[in-house]
Protein backbone atom coordinates (compact mmCIF):
# COMPACT_ATOMS: atom_id res chain seq x y z
CA UNK A 1 0.00 0.00 0.00
CA UNK A 2 2.75 2.30 1.10
CA UNK A 3 4.60 1.56 -2.09
CA UNK A 4 1.86 2.52 -4.45
CA UNK A 5 1.48 5.55 -2.64
CA UNK A 6 4.89 6.45 -2.65
CA UNK A 7 4.78 5.77 -6.61
CA UNK A 8 1.73 8.44 -6.71
CA UNK A 9 3.85 10.89 -4.68
CA UNK A 10 7.06 10.59 -7.16
CA UNK A 11 4.60 10.07 -9.98
CA UNK A 12 3.10 13.89 -8.97
CA UNK A 13 6.33 15.63 -8.01
CA UNK A 14 7.82 14.98 -11.39
CA UNK A 15 4.43 16.60 -13.21
CA UNK A 16 5.18 19.64 -10.84
CA UNK A 17 8.85 19.44 -11.75
CA UNK A 18 8.30 19.86 -15.81
CA UNK A 19 5.48 22.09 -15.49
CA UNK A 20 6.10 25.81 -16.57
CA UNK A 21 5.28 28.14 -13.47
CA UNK A 22 2.88 30.99 -14.52
CA UNK A 23 -0.57 31.99 -14.61
CA UNK A 24 -1.81 29.89 -16.84
CA UNK A 25 -0.91 26.56 -14.66
CA UNK A 26 -1.33 28.13 -11.30
CA UNK A 27 -4.87 26.38 -10.81
CA UNK A 28 -3.15 22.85 -12.33
CA UNK A 29 -0.32 23.11 -9.99
CA UNK A 30 -2.58 23.80 -7.11
CA UNK A 31 -4.51 21.11 -7.61
CA UNK A 32 -1.18 18.77 -7.55
CA UNK A 33 -0.05 20.28 -4.27
CA UNK A 34 -3.81 19.28 -2.83
CA UNK A 35 -3.07 15.44 -3.63
CA UNK A 36 0.41 15.63 -2.92
CA UNK A 37 -0.32 16.93 1.05
CA UNK A 38 -3.63 14.10 0.88
CA UNK A 39 -1.35 11.53 -0.40
CA UNK A 40 1.40 12.57 1.98
CA UNK A 41 -1.09 12.79 4.60
CA UNK A 42 -2.67 9.50 3.98
CA UNK A 43 0.93 8.23 4.14
CA UNK A 44 1.77 9.23 7.53
CA UNK A 45 -1.68 8.74 8.89
CA UNK A 46 -2.98 5.65 7.52
CA UNK A 47 -6.03 4.94 4.68
CA UNK A 48 -8.33 7.44 5.89
CA UNK A 49 -6.29 10.37 6.98
CA UNK A 50 -6.77 9.62 10.42
CA UNK A 51 -4.20 8.90 12.97
CA UNK A 52 -4.39 6.07 15.53
CA UNK A 53 -4.71 7.06 19.50
CA UNK A 54 -5.72 10.55 19.14
CA UNK A 55 -9.09 12.78 20.37
CA UNK A 56 -11.13 14.27 17.15
CA UNK A 57 -8.53 12.70 14.40
CA UNK A 58 -11.67 13.62 12.05
CA UNK A 59 -10.89 17.38 12.70
CA UNK A 60 -8.28 17.45 10.68
CA UNK A 61 -5.20 20.27 10.71
CA UNK A 62 -5.86 22.62 7.51
CA UNK A 63 -7.45 25.95 8.35
CA UNK A 64 -9.63 27.20 5.40
CA UNK A 65 -8.13 30.89 4.25
CA UNK A 66 -9.70 34.11 4.98
CA UNK A 67 -8.23 37.24 4.17
CA UNK A 68 -4.52 38.08 2.83
CA UNK A 69 -2.46 36.02 4.66
CA UNK A 70 -2.30 32.77 6.72
CA UNK A 71 -0.03 32.39 9.61
CA UNK A 72 1.22 29.41 12.09
CA UNK A 73 2.18 29.73 15.13
CA UNK A 74 4.88 26.93 16.52
CA UNK A 75 6.93 26.91 19.53
CA UNK A 76 7.90 24.64 22.65
CA UNK A 77 4.85 24.18 25.27
CA UNK A 78 3.83 26.97 27.43
CA UNK A 79 5.54 30.13 25.72
CA UNK A 80 2.62 32.42 25.23
CA UNK A 81 1.41 31.14 21.53
CA UNK A 82 -2.39 30.86 22.58
CA UNK A 83 -2.42 34.21 24.71
CA UNK A 84 -0.49 36.04 21.44
CA UNK A 85 -3.01 35.24 19.27
CA UNK A 86 -5.66 35.92 21.92
CA UNK A 87 -3.88 39.10 22.46
CA UNK A 88 -3.74 39.87 18.48
CA UNK A 89 -6.99 38.46 17.26
CA UNK A 90 -9.17 38.84 19.96
CA UNK A 91 -10.36 34.91 19.64
CA UNK A 92 -10.31 32.68 22.64
CA UNK A 93 -8.26 29.84 22.87
CA UNK A 94 -8.14 27.66 25.89
CA UNK A 95 -4.48 28.09 27.54
CA UNK A 96 -3.71 26.58 31.34
CA UNK A 97 -0.52 26.20 33.39
CA UNK A 98 -0.13 22.62 31.75
CA UNK A 99 1.75 21.58 28.62
CA UNK A 100 -0.40 20.74 25.58
CA UNK A 101 -3.59 22.58 26.05
CA UNK A 102 -4.30 24.05 22.64
CA UNK A 103 -4.58 20.90 20.33
CA UNK A 104 -6.45 21.81 17.62
CA UNK A 105 -6.30 24.80 14.91
CA UNK A 106 -7.59 28.23 16.11
CA UNK A 107 -8.30 30.64 13.34
CA UNK A 108 -8.36 33.90 13.98
CA UNK A 109 -8.54 37.29 11.76
CA UNK A 110 -6.38 39.97 12.82
CA UNK A 111 -7.49 44.09 12.30
CA UNK A 112 -4.62 46.31 10.25
CA UNK A 113 -5.04 49.93 9.87
CA UNK A 114 -1.72 51.20 8.10
CA UNK A 115 -0.69 49.61 4.39
CA UNK A 116 2.97 49.94 3.81
CA UNK A 117 3.03 52.89 0.96
CA UNK A 118 -0.83 54.16 1.68
CA UNK A 119 -1.08 58.08 2.36
CA UNK A 120 -2.23 59.16 6.06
Amino acid sequence: MSESIQKQIEEIEAEMARTQKNKATNYHLGTLKAKLAKLRSELINGPGGKSAGTKNAERGFDVTKSGDTRIGLVGFPSVGKSTLLTTLTGTRSEAAAYEFTTLTCIPGTMKCEFMIGAPN
